[in-house]
C-alpha cells in the first residue's frame, strides 16, 4: 500500500486556543513550577491559580498538584471535586466536570483527536462532561464528546468511547455496561444534584 498521508499539509485554521500564545506560555511555565511544585495540602493555591487563568473552580475542589490542564480556560469543575496524580484534561475544548466528582489518577480526559480519513489528518474536537457524582476511576481514557452521566462509573484502566448513562458502571476497552452503580434504583427519577438545583433557581 501507498502512504497517502501528507502531515505537511495539517493546519489549525479554523481552531482557536482560546487565548494568545503569550498567555498560553505563561500558563505552561506556571502549571511547571508553581503548580507542579506546590505541596500536596496546598489545595487553595492551585485553584486560586487555576482561577487566575480562567478556570471556573467550584468550592472545596481538590486538584493534586501534578495533574495537567492544557487550556485551564477551557474547563469548569463543580463544588468538592477531586482531580488526582498525574489526571490529564487534555482541554482543547471544554471540559465540564460537576459537583462531587472524582477523576482518578492517571486518567485522560480527551477532548482533541485526529480525523483518521483525512490525508492531512486534520484536528477534531469536542467536548467532554463529566456529570454530578460520578466517577472516573484510575487510568480511565475518555474519547472526545463523551458523557459521564450522574453518579455513573468509568472503572479503572477503561476506554470510555462512548456516553455512560446516569447510575450505570462501565469497564473495559471499549468500556461496556456492567451493572447499576446503586441496585434497586434503576428507572427511579434521580434526587437533584448541585447542579440541577443552581439550575432550578435560575429558571
Amino acid at each position: 500500500m501507498i502512504n497517502r498521508i501528507r502531515l505537511n499539509q495539517y493546519r489549525q485554521d479554523g481552531y482557536s486556543r482560546g487565548r494568545n500564545g503569550a498567555v498560553v506560555l505563561l500558563w505552561w511555565f506556571v502549571q511547571a513550577t508553581l503548580f507542579r511544585c506546590s505541596p500536596q495540602p496546598m489545595y487553595g493555591f492551585r485553584r486560586f491559580l487555576l482561577r487566575l487563568f480562567g478556570a471556573k473552580i467550584g468550592a472545596g475542589v481538590k486538584v493534586r498538584p501534578s495533574a495537567s490542564f492544557t487550556y485551564p480556560w477551557k474547563v469548569t469543575i463543580g463544588d468538592h471535586s477531586w482531580i488526582g496524580d498525574r489526571a490529564e484534561l487534555y482541554s482543547l475544548d471544554r471540559i465540564e466536570i460537576g459537583a462531587h466528582c472524582v477523576v482518578s489518577q492517571r486518567s485522560y480526559l480527551c477532548t482533541g483527536s485526529h480525523d483518521p480519513e483525512d490525508v492531512a489528518f486534520s484536528l477534531i474536537v469536542k467536548p467532554v462532561r463529566i456529570e454530578d457524582g460520578a466517577w472516573v476511576a484510575s487510568d480511565v481514557f475518555v474519547y472526545p464528546g463523551v458523557t459521564i452521566g450522574t453518579m455513573a462509573v468509568a472503572a479503572a484502566r477503561s476506554t470510555v468511547l462512548r456516553d455512560v448513562p446516569a447510575g450505570e458502571i462501565h469497564a473495559g476497552t471499549p468500556a461496556r455496561f456492567v451493572r447499576q452503580r446503586f441496585p434497586g434504583e434503576a428507572g427511579e427519577e434521580w434526587p437533584a444534584t448541585p447542579s440541577e438545583q443552581r439550575k432550578a433557581v435560575v429558571s
